[in-house]
């Protein structure tokens, strides 16, 4: 849908009794869907990427509890997790998106991908996926044969597929957490988690100064962040960056009630809040367009905006919790 078809229909759903037409009431529905991938291809290689960046910077390649924030209806990519040998994933989403069902095919899709070893998809449909990697052969040095033997026993991916199904697994260490919606810290135990990370979510999270405060407290000390966030437009503008044009007033009309928008929050915002809260940048992958419109073309909210902000489309952060005093 085009920003100015949302802009229609917000401003339509206005008017009292609207919602209630089915027409409106479908569209309105339909927008809200999950963008999740139902993709095990994807899920693999989104997780290897996360994990071959770590292994570059030295970090901790074998996290044993792991948290994803925005998996949508797939939990795939926490489910490559557990089958490199994470003891625990914990998927946290504004809303309970999950099927049980599609992810229980997911897993076992995922299972024979790492029992074959295969490279990590790079081409066509999986091209412009990021952070861009300098080999896509399997990580042999990150995932020995010893480790992918104990991740992938019959045992333990049995346990693991039953805990998708809901079906017996152990609530006082339970190998998958799911808690949707989330609204603040407290529903992840503090210093408990090893790796938080994302895949083009950050910037659908209206409330980030909140949510950075959430991973930094969820981090055990050495903890990591993994985030690949992409600033473009997502369709609701003609050029990657034309939402950094609308005022406020309009950019509320293509939003209307919508909970699952971009939030235009630029890349500085991120380091900015990643420093604030005591993290330490020790990576970071830039992908950087051309602006489209010169400065003068922008909302005043965004014209002063750095000019390293305006062209960059997307970013990867890796970032370490420092140690508390």
């Amino acid at each position: 849908m085009s920003s100015y078809s949302r802009i229609l229909l917000n401003t339509v759903a206005l008017v009292p009794g609207a919602t209630s037409l089915p027409p409106i009431r479908g569209l309105l529905k339909r927008r809200e869907t999950t963008q999740g991938t139902k993709s095990a291809v994807y899920c693999y290689g989104v997780w290897l990427r996360h994990l071959v960046m770590a292994a570059g910077c030295r970090l901790d390649t074998n996290p044993a509890a792991v948290a994803e924030l925005g998996p949508g209806d797939s939990f795939g990519t926490g489910f490559a997790a557990l089958l490199c040998g994470a003891q625990r994933y914990t998927a946290l989403d504004a809303a309970p998106y999950a099927n049980p069902q599609a992810n229980a095919k997911i897993f076992d899709e995922l299972v024979a991908l790492f029992r074959a070893r295969a490279p990590i998809q790079s081409r066509g449909e999986y091209g412009n996926v990021k952070p861009q990697l300098e080999d896509y052969a399997f990580p042999h040095r990150v995932l020995g044969a010893a480790r992918m033997e104990r991740a992938l026993q019959p045992e333990r991916l049995a346990r693991i597929r039953r805990a998708i199904l809901g079906e017996h697994d152990d609530p006082r260490a339970p190998i998958i957490g799911y808690r949707a919606p989330w609204q603040d810290a407290s529903v992840i135990e503090p210093a408990s988690q090893d790796l938080v990370f994302s895949q083009a979510v950050l910037e659908h999270v209206d409330a980030l100064p909140e949510a950075y405060a959430a991973m930094r407290a969820w981090l055990k000390p050495g903890g990591y962040l993994s985030h690949q966030i992409d600033f473009k437009s997502h369709g609701y503008a003609s050029t990657w960056d034309g939402h950094w044009r609308y005022g406020d007033f309009l950019w509320r009309l293509a939003r209307g009630p919508a909970a699952w928008f971009i939030n235009r929050q630029p890349c500085s915002t991120h380091r900015r809040l990643l420093a604030e809260n005591g993290f330490r940048i020790v990576h970071e992958q830039r992908a950087r367009s051309v602006p489209s419109y010169g400065r003068g073309a922008l909302s005043r909210r965004f014209r002063a905006m750095p000019e390293a902000d305006r062209e960059t489309s997307g970013v990867y952060l890796l970032a370490v919790a420092a140690t508390r005093a």
